[in-house]
């Protein structure tokens, strides 16, 4: 008995410091990565639209990417810009560098367009590489998430009745998985138009625009939820009526009758209507969205996680809607990058409702842009455990929709 007592207290004696240092490894606050940003770089892509890639590099070798989208176009330059405001500092404060560009930047733009654009990209590729320095996926960052699968709604031009393979493409989409799509009813060249600069409908237009919207509808099942979009080309009287003629059909939503600068007026549309109103892809900031909500001008949001100010102003103008129980249904267009992102935000927010996808047409450049493969199974995202975003570029394919004569991530100097 002494000898097993004598045993147990040398070899306690000798085990003590050994986990002593393992729970000072696991706990210390000591232990987080030290990094510092040693450059920022970017490409150029054309896949639905033009999109910018963002890579911020560190001092270990570590990397996060981000994209921009939309009003991209001019943000290059505006990157480069940032670079001064970046070198040195430590990645892993995010809402600190964010902020300190925001402001730093309010003389010149920084209340929306390209400059926040730019700012998105960048913010992005600081949450990829938080987490991959962390070790933590970014939903984990943001909160934690609150759904495993994100639901997501295919964006289709197959909604013209006088195409024979339209019937054949939209039935496609809900055997693919998706339980929601959206098409576009407005039109320049709708032959009933009769001025090129106002956009009143004529009776003829909004009777070609109920025959698409009829003719959407009887080729899916009604389990499959139809939006559908007219891009804020429309004048207050038309949006109106065209409001009102869809009410039968039931949409998920009519996106933005009329374009979202004036909110007064998007509040009369929806108070007239019985078919849900959305707007906000090109709003910026949650100072874009404060006056639709106060004034409950919409019933749904729409804000582009690749340009409204990136991953944790987006969670922010979530959770504002959340206090006016109005959900969220994000715009996006981008690469399976960015789109992912954005599936990261979407697991975090207890209102979002479905987000978009636009690549249909693009399918083999979707399924091959980065090296995991397809990410949309049967109509949702699973977003992954995976350090940081969760995917990563194929280079490869990437580069067949490098924009001409840009360049690809070179070394700043």
């Amino acid at each position: 008995m002494n000898n097993s007592r004598r045993s147990f207290v040398s070899t306690s004696a000798l085990a003590l410091p050994a986990l002593a240092h393992a729970i000072q490894a696991q706990t210390s606050p000591f232990r987080r990565p030290k990094l510092k940003i040693t450059d920022i770089r970017t490409a150029e892509v054309r896949g639905h639209g033009y999109q910018v890639h963002v890579r911020v590099y560190t001092d270990q070798g570590i990397y996060g990417q981000g994209e921009a989208t939309d009003s991209a176009a001019g943000a290059v330059p505006i990157i480069a810009g940032f670079r001064r405001m970046l070198m040195g500092r430590d990645p892993l404060n995010v809402e600190a560098i964010w902020e300190s560009l925001r402001t730093g930047g309010i003389f010149a733009g920084a209340q929306g367009g390209q400059f926040v654009t730019a700012l998105t990209a960048v913010e992005i590729a600081l949450w990829d590489l938080a987490g991959k320095a962390l070790g933590l996926p970014v939903y984990q960052l943001l909160g934690g998430k609150v759904r495993d699968k994100v639901r997501v709604y295919c964006d289709s031009a197959n909604h013209h009745p006088d195409d024979p393979k339209a019937k054949e493409k939209l039935q496609e989409i809900e055997k693919m998985g998706f339980t929601a799509l959206k098409i576009d009813i407005d039109e320049a060249r709708d032959p009933a138009r009769f001025d090129r600069v106002n956009w009143t409908a004529s009776n003829g237009e909004i009777d070609r625009m109920v025959k698409e919207v009829a003719f959407v509808r009887s080729c899916v099942s009604r389990n499959v939820d139809l939006a559908v979009d007219m891009h804020g080309r429309y004048d207050a009287p038309t949006g109106k009526r065209v409001a009102i003629e869809l009410e039968p059909f039931k949409l998920l939503w009519l996106e933005e009758p009329v374009p979202a600068e004036n909110v007064d007026v998007m509040r009369d549309i929806r108070q007239a209507t019985k078919t849900p109103i959305c707007c906000g892809e090109n709003l910026f900031l949650r100072h874009g969205f404060r006056e639709l909500l106060e004034k409950r001008a919409v019933d749904i949001i729409m804000p582009d996680i690749q340009k409204c100010g990136g991953l944790l102003e987006a969670r922010k103008i979530a959770d504002m809607a959340h206090t006016y129980y109005t959900p969220v249904a994000p715009h996006c267009v981008v690469s399976p990058i960015g789109y992912m992102a954005s599936c990261h935000v979407c697991a975090a927010v207890p209102n979002f409702l479905v987000i978009e996808w636009h690549w249909i047409s693009r399918m083999k450049l979707w399924k091959e842009f980065v090296k995991e493969g397809e990410i949309i199974e049967k109509g949702f995202v699973t977003v992954p455990d995976r350090p940081g975003i969760g995917v990563e570029m194929n280079e490869e394919a990437a580069r067949t929709a490098q924009v001409p004569n840009t360049g690809w991530f070179e070394e700043t100097k």
